[in-house]
């Protein structure tokens, strides 16, 4: 019984965290510097606070994937694209957000960035988000709804 609920949150888990990204990455991010009357350093000031605040969110459905991993293990695959997720977050998060941070800083005080290349690493690992979060999704749903019954050791 438990195995097929961490299962059920394992792959529910995993869609929501895809959408919830999604909408903020490729959606609110660029939106919010389309808007009249908004400047890039206020727009910049807007988009740490809702960073951070993703980030953090991110890192609590990662938990929750690590929980369900525990009650029912995953499979290989699984196990791959869970460690490829962890990845993912460990460089953002102790790597990328650091360096967009500071560059944010930098235009907000009047200063310029000339160094694109962590925003487009940034942009490239969230693009590889996509298919890593839909596939642990319908990697554990294909778990759940496998004829044979799952082991309860």
């Amino acid at each position: 019984m438990y195995h097929r609920v961490a299962l059920s949150v394992r792959s529910i888990t995993a869609i929501f965290w895809l959408g919830f990204y999604m909408a903020i990455s490729f959606m609110e991010a660029p939106l919010k510097f389309t808007a009249p009357g908004l400047s890039m350093a206020e727009g910049l000031q807007i988009g740490k606070i809702i960073f951070k605040s993703l980030n953090t969110c991110e890192w609590t459905f990662f938990l929750i994937l690590i929980i369900t991993c525990i009650v029912q293990k995953t499979t290989r695959m699984g196990f791959y694209l869970i460690t490829a997720i962890s990845l993912i977050l460990v460089v953002e998060t102790k790597w990328l957000l650091p360096i967009l941070d500071h560059h944010a800083n930098e235009i907000i005080k009047g200063g310029t960035v000339t160094d694109h290349n962590a925003h487009w690493l940034y942009i490239l690992l969230e693009v590889i988000k996509v298919p890593v979060l839909l596939l642990i999704g319908i990697e554990s749903g294909k778990m759940l709804w496998k004829k044979k019954p799952i082991k309860e050791s």
